[in-house]
């Protein structure tokens, strides 16, 4: 761990990581947080080197936002299993389908896909963008219970792409077993993330992103949480919030991927400079400007415009 930080102060390097990583990687971190949240985070830095520890999907789309920056993956075998759910060719026959209908890609999906899109969107966002459009169809992809979930927030008709698109982390999370645990932890408030079934989400207090649970738990008066995502969350919210106790959802909502980034990787990474992240550079400018869309329906200004 000495040696991460050694080697980050000498070359002025950046580490990210998401809130999913396991403890030691968030301990050399100087960015928790979501993905797209973190990217901007390390624009904000004006970071030379980039050190992204999460899935594909994340570095890729650090590089894309960073593009003067170098962005590492520390290993390039993390990946998200939804985000390959979703193709160019699906995401094009939909946008046939459904002409008129705004074509809306979730964060959590390849550079390529993202580029063929109107808009690109975090959980922690999505809902307020579908809201702000005109249209009362759109398309979604690639998470179906994510779709569900905009669709019931803001009574609008949300096409899936694919159809049956999932997390395979929070389709894990079973009604029955949370309903015993609240049972067992009676004051407990059940949070989880948009992505869970539907089954799931109607159990919780509180849905919302990673970023979003975070800020609840912190501002929330209660002191018991039971936590509907993946369990890597649970060591932040500890020790940002050490006098309130969480409890996994389930034990088994641990996503491999995100593990496959090791405190060991994160050194090599940062020693040999491996393994770079790059986008091709007409990818990049349509992904930007799908999430320069978004912010413009929020009113917000892009990060790299302020």
């Amino acid at each position: 761990m000495n040696e991460v930080f050694k080697l980050k102060k000498e070359t002025g390097a950046v580490i990210l990581a998401h809130n999913y990583q396991s403890p030691e990687v968030q301990d050399v971190a100087d960015f928790v947080g979501d993905s797209l949240e973190l990217s901007v985070k390390a624009l904000e830095s004006r970071a030379r080197v980039i050190v992204f520890a999460g899935v594909d999907f994340m570095a890729e789309q650090a590089a894309i936002l960073n593009e003067d920056s170098i962005v590492l993956h520390p290993n390039p075998e993390a990946q998200c299993p939804m985000a390959q759910m979703i193709t160019i060719e699906e995401l094009r026959k939909f946008k046939k389908l459904y002409p008129e209908a705004p074509a809306i890609v979730y964060v959590n999906s390849p550079a390529i896909v993202k580029a063929e899109a109107d808009y690109v969107v975090t959980s922690a966002n999505v809902v307020e963008l579908v809201r702000s459009l005109s249209s009362d169809v759109v398309i979604f992809g690639p998470d179906a219970h994510l779709a569900q979930y905009i669709a019931e927030r803001t009574g609008k008709v949300v096409i899936p792409v694919p159809r049956d698109g999932y997390c395979p982390i929070h389709i894990k999370f079973n009604a029955n077993n949370i309903q015993k645990l609240i049972k067992i932890y009676g004051k407990a408030c059940f949070i989880a993330h948009p992505e869970c079934p539907k089954s799931v989400r109607d159990l919780a207090q509180f849905v919302g992103s990673t970023s979003q649970m975070v800020k609840y738990v912190k501002t929330s008066g209660e002191r018991v949480f039971i936590v509907g995502t993946e369990i890597g969350i649970i060591y932040r919210m500890v020790k940002e919030n050490p006098d309130k106790i969480f409890i996994p959802a389930s034990t088994e909502a641990i996503c491999e991927d995100m593990k496959k980034i090791t405190l060991d990787k994160v050194l090599k990474s940062l020693r040999e400079r491996v393994y770079r992240v790059l986008v091709d550079r007409a990818i990049a400018i349509r992904v930007r400007k799908a999430i320069e869309n978004t912010f413009n329906v929020l009113g917000v200004d892009a990060p790299w415009k302020r």
